[in-house]
């Protein structure tokens, strides 16, 4: 398994430990009278599970299975893998701490720096997956690639 791929499959698991544990507290507050329950906090603990989580797990996995780049193909290029993960990883730590935050502080800033984590998590799916889009090609490409040239 590449570097990349354990990369985003760790951070995965990093980020469902911490949505878990949000979820956790949700469910004291809610369900057992234990500390208060704030909007932000359901918002935080979706957006860990379904970005944090899901998402960074599926780009994870399709960095590592779909089809190595073609021979001589430099439109993928593996460092673009890696920024696309440290934006996606600010973007979710960010957010979702923000998410936090707008439950007890209410500022302008804090809206602004909520929305600009987001649109690092949206410019980080784009740059993944243009990385990753000369990597998709049909099983007929496949074998054309490997046949022998004669």
């Amino acid at each position: 398994m590449p570097a990349i791929t354990r990369r985003y499959l760790k951070t995965a698991i990093v980020f469902l430990i911490y949505g878990l544990l949000v979820g956790l507290h949700i469910g004291a507050a809610e369900y057992a009278g234990w500390g208060t329950l704030r909007q932000p906090y359901v918002v935080a603990h979706t957006h860990l599970l379904m970005i944090g989580v899901l998402l960074m797990l599926i780009m994870g996995v399709a960095q590592w299975m779909f089809p190595k780049p073609a021979e001589g193909d430099v439109r993928h290029r593996p460092e673009r893998a890696l920024l696309a993960w440290w934006m996606l990883t600010i973007g979710v730590a960010v957010r979702s701490t923000c998410e936090f935050a707008s439950a007890y502080v209410q500022s302008h800033a804090l809206g602004i720096a909520t929305f600009l984590a987001a649109c690092l998590e949206v410019l980080a799916v784009i740059v993944f997956f243009v990385n990753l889009w000369p990597r998709i090609r049909s099983p007929r490409e496949e074998l054309a690639r490997a046949a022998p040239k004669s």
